[in-house]
């Protein structure tokens, strides 16, 4: 089906998908794609649809994909998981063996993602770029001794299934012989958790101690983040909201999680939080957020246990000075009182 001068659809037979081609050369040349110098010859008109301007172009290159999905069921359509970080150069390979040892200028690859984005485009042995969706312009390489697109600074907006299709030039319309497809998945790491005291200062014995806990630049958007504290020989899970903002242009993930508890006593205590994120990317652990303040009150104790005592002790002193003081005036007078006038 194409799009007719009226925008209506209208059915083309199968056996010739609105192609032009020379009736003395048998290869195959689509409309538009004449190289320069070549000698234009007679053209016969296999349907009788306009000559396309370039926004048709794209429109007949998205057709082209869906005759090739829908159509052609009998060619083989493998899917592939791919992932790659956020920033780096994802690899998606087409999967293409090349048994036949193909030249590559009888050959035509197209990328494209889902339905309607021309990635990548190669035609017979050269580049174009005629088709190609805007933001991937500049940002696509074709290794054709891996037969693997390479899309540079890829981004979460990139994600998504990708069809890789190539055609055989044939004597009268390019035969598909290969399509392949894969789903592109990005990944961005969380920087560490990192607690921080709201509002910091110096922690007091039964107070109430906020604590939030904040990670940054990840990318998907992680399960969950726990809390941990521990004292003694025991660990305490706490689960609380974690809030979780997207940045608009990066798409990158921004979590948070707050804790509030009363400040632990006599007790050495350890707080961390646990972030957990998708799949088998594991799990990030804060440093520990380390409270001891028994020591102080250790201390206090001291000096009111050691305070009576002390007093105690010099009472105790006084008494006894105050005693032996008195002994020696009783001895000291029984002894003038005896001595001879």
């Amino acid at each position: 089906m194409i799009f007719g001068p009226k925008g209506m659809w209208r059915y083309v037979p199968l056996q010739t998908p609105r192609i032009l081609h020379r009736a003395a050369t048998p290869s195959y040349t689509p409309p538009g794609r004449q190289h320069p110098g070549q000698p234009e010859g007679p053209l016969r008109l296999l349907s009788s649809a306009p000559i396309l301007t370039h926004k048709e172009s794209i429109m007949e290159v998205c057709i082209f994909f869906l005759h090739v999905i829908i159509l052609l069921p009998g060619i083989t359509a493998s899917g592939h998981q791919v992932k790659s970080f956020f920033n780096h150069t994802a690899y998606l390979s087409c999967y293409f063996t090349n048994s036949q040892k193909t030249d590559i200028k009888d050959l035509r690859i197209f990328w494209q993602k889902g339905i309607a984005e021309v990635v990548h485009e190669v035609y017979y042995g050269q580049e174009k770029h005629d088709n190609l969706s805007p933001k991937y312009i500049n940002r696509t390489k074709m290794d054709m001794n891996k037969w693997t697109l390479q899309l540079l600074n890829a981004g979460i907006v990139d994600e998504g299934q990708y069809t890789c299709i190539i055609q055989h030039r044939d004597k009268e319309s390019p035969k598909v012989i290969h399509k392949s497809e894969c789903s592109l998945s990005i990944i961005a790491n969380y920087s560490q958790p990192e607690i921080t005291q709201l509002p910091t200062g110096e922690l007091k014995p039964k107070e109430n101690l906020n604590l939030s806990c904040s990670s940054s630049g990840g990318y998907p958007e992680p399960r969950q983040m726990i809390w941990l504290i521990s004292y003694e020989n025991t660990t305490n899970r706490h689960i609380h909201h974690m809030d979780i903002s997207q940045d608009a242009v990066t798409k990158l993930y921004n979590v948070t999680s707050k804790l509030n508890i009363t400040v632990p006593t006599n007790v050495l205590t350890n707080i961390s939080c646990l972030l957990h994120l998708r799949e088998e990317l594991g799990s990030l652990v804060s440093a520990p957020l380390v409270i001891e303040i028994q020591r102080e009150e250790t201390e206090q104790g001291k000096v009111n246990f050691f305070g009576p005592l002390i007093a105690v002790i010099i009472l105790i002193t006084l008494l006894l000075g105050f005693v032996i003081l008195k002994n020696r005036n009783i001895s000291s007078t029984s002894q003038s009182v005896s001595l001879p006038v």
